[in-house]
């Protein structure tokens, strides 16, 4: 693998909303309860939080509201160990913070996910407002498709910065993580191929492969022949669930190396417990990005990223809450041999 990386205090800045979700306890349906519980989120917090706490230095570019509601965001941050040097704030009368409601599911009943996001403060971000030194400080930005589905005024803003640090040596990291509640196909695509030419590791599902983007074949044979459409990309990286219950899954992933023309792919963690399947995909980018950076192999990507994934699987909340001490135990125990300890003390 062949990606290179300029010098920087942020090894990987995210870009994108954070949000504040509501979800009842426990399994109550939000149509019954009258508690909900309050926690922070959003695709590229979880990710950057998710490196920051394997020991990598990350921020997050954002707009809160100036709010003791958007306070309570920023501490989340801060104590997840991403800086906030980037965020931005919002005073106008307007001003709010993007809602979605989680409702936990339990077979033969499917989580279900409500958003209520529109007009959020974050829709009127505008990098030119970040402070300039900050740019000059990132080696990889990493941001999703669910940014640039937002808001159209957002999402030009947004894909200028992109070309801005591609320009600086900046390194990008991509998620397609595409939501139909958001945007069509159609414009999904047209738009995520307008900026896959600048992209560095991308980070797409094997559904979305094949029907977003029309792909047939194995998936080694469609990342090959992605790796020669855009010759741009170092990595590219695919996670394969297999949903036995709400409450039971088997995951596991297939990382690209488009400069060696080769695959892996690590064996399936199987029968995951799952008390909150939210951000495990994203726990599953920030496992593989810090692979990639501290260890410059897929193999490392896909090790790291199985088990974040695997370990987000069994916490509630968005965000993983976990060490590298607590990932190495992880993959040890997976990749050992014969019996292993039950418990840690």
């Amino acid at each position: 693998m062949n990606l290179k990386l300029k010098n920087g205090e942020f090894d990987v800045m995210g870009l994108g909303e954070v949000m504040l979700r509501l979800s009842p306890p426990g399994k109550e349906r939000l149509s019954q309860s009258e508690t909900l519980e309050k926690r922070a989120g959003g695709a590229e917090l979880n990710v950057v939080s998710g490196i920051s706490q394997l020991g990598l230095r990350t921020g997050i570019m954002s707009k809160l509201p100036t709010s003791e509601i958007g306070n309570f965001v920023k501490n989340k941050i801060r104590y997840s160990g991403t800086s906030d040097d980037a965020i931005l704030y919002d005073a106008s009368p307007s001003a709010r913070l993007g809602l979605y409601y989680y409702e936990s599911g339990a077979y033969p009943r499917v989580p279900i996910v409500s958003y209520d996001r529109a007009r959020s403060s974050f829709c009127s971000f505008r990098y030119e407002e970040v402070p300039e030194e900050i740019l000059d400080r990132i080696r990889m930005l990493h941001v999703s498709g669910i940014t640039l589905a937002l808001d159209a005024a957002l999402r030009e803003n947004v894909i200028e910065l992109l070309h801005v640090l591609k320009s600086r040596g900046t390194a990008l990291s991509f998620d397609v993580n595409y939501r139909a509640s958001l945007w069509g196909e159609e414009e999904a695509r047209r738009v995520i191929t307008s900026i896959l030419p600048l992209v560095d590791v991308l980070f797409v599902s094997e559904e979305t492969l094949r029907r977003m983007f029309g792909q047939a074949g194995t998936l080694e044979e469609i990342h090959a022949r992605f790796s020669g459409m855009y010759p741009n990309l170092h990595v590219i990286a695919s996670t394969q669930r297999t949903v036995l219950s709400a409450t039971r899954h088997t995951f596991t992933s297939t990382v690209y190396d488009c400069d060696e023309r080769r695959s892996f792919t690590d064996r399936p963690y199987e029968n995951i417990e799952v008390v909150d399947r939210i951000g495990s995909g994203d726990a599953f980018v920030a496992g593989a990005l810090f692979g990639l950076l501290t260890r410059g192999t897929i193999e490392d990507a896909a090790r790291y990223g199985d088990a974040m994934s695997a370990v987000k699987n069994t916490i509630p909340g968005d965000m993983t809450v976990c060490s590298y001490a607590d990932i190495r135990r992880v993959i040890d125990s997976h990749e050992a041999i014969g019996a292993v300890s039950e418990m840690v003390r």
